[in-house]
């Protein structure tokens, strides 16, 4: 599979460059996996962490090119270590051994055939945790195809609703159309989210993040109605309400300012309008730390 980084195709770009040379694509990663950091993580949703963290692996590196992207050290700059798929194995098995719930892959879009031949790895050794799939949601249906059954927990964020706004946003005009189709796979093949009751972990299914974005509210409205009207009202859906600017956010309106308390609200009201109801609530509590105007 790792011969797929001679003419990659993996993501959405379909650059065809060889990632063995000194090609470099829109993801600017060569052929071997970056990871910035691994660890127990306990900052994703609760249904994930648990007691003993979600086994997180943060890959180097994106497809990307977000404009207010919050880790823009790893995903822009490629601030890691490169690793064989013998190490990211050993790193996988670690996580298991360290007591996590998952494994939860972050930014892997772009270094799928690495991660799948490290897991095969680690399964050899008795690997057993279910694979989280994090990514920002712009996927090729061709590649999400071949990890059907690898993957056990699809976690995509959908971030922009208008082409003109993905283009300003992350450089990729075409983000809404690609993750609408995206999404609706990942969901054929996991369904909706499965909790199970006695630990309240999640065993498997899709959970679909969306980060509201000041003055983006007729977005967010309509992402939140696809979701609902387009894959399942059983959705489970985590709004977001902890954006700041970042990296090169703070110049450029309108997204230069905190969300407010008001425009958080608002969205939470647009998921209960359009269906859903299955809403995180893991870090609401969290929020009032961020609003900006006094918590308008």
């Amino acid at each position: 599979m790792l011969d797929e980084y001679k003419s990659c195709k993996l993501c959405p770009w379909e650059c065809g460059c060889n990632r063995f040379s000194e090609e470099r694509g829109k993801c600017r990663c060569g052929a071997e996996a970056v990871v910035s950091d691994y660890m127990p993580h306990f900052g994703e949703e609760g249904c994930l962490v648990g007691n003993n963290g979600s086994g997180a692996i943060f890959f180097a590196h994106c497809p990307l090119s977000c404009v207010f992207c919050q880790t823009a050290d790893m995903s822009q700059k490629g601030k890691g270590t490169s690793v064989s798929t013998v190490r990211l194995a050993e790193i996988m098995l670690w996580l298991e051994s360290e007591g996590c719930h998952n494994l939860n892959l972050i930014t892997p879009t772009h270094v799928i055939p690495s991660i799948v031949k490290a897991l095969h790895h680690a399964r050899k050794k008795g690997f057993s945790l279910p694979v989280v799939y994090n990514s920002g949601g712009y996927e090729r249906v061709e590649t999400l195809k071949r990890l059907e059954g690898l993957v056990d927990i699809y976690l995509p964020d959908f971030k922009f609703w208008k082409p003109e706004t993905a283009e300003k946003l992350c450089g990729a005009g075409n983000y809404p159309e690609i993750t609408r189709v995206a999404v609706k796979e990942m969901h054929r093949q996991v369904g909706d989210l499965v909790i199970d009751e006695s630990t309240g972990l999640a065993t498997g299914g899709l959970l679909v993040r969306h980060l509201v974005l000041p003055g983006y509210l007729d977005e967010t409205r309509q992402i939140l109605q696809f979701i609902s009207q387009e894959i399942s009202p059983e959705t489970y859906v985590n709004v977001m309400g902890h954006y700041r600017p970042c990296w090169m956010a703070k110049s450029i309106v309108p997204i230069n300012r905190n969300l407010t308390r008001a425009e958080f609200e608002a969205a939470v009201e647009a998921a209960r309008a359009a269906g859903l109801y299955r809403l995180d609530k893991t870090h609401w509590h969290l929020y009032n730390l961020l609003f900006d105007d006094n918590g308008k």
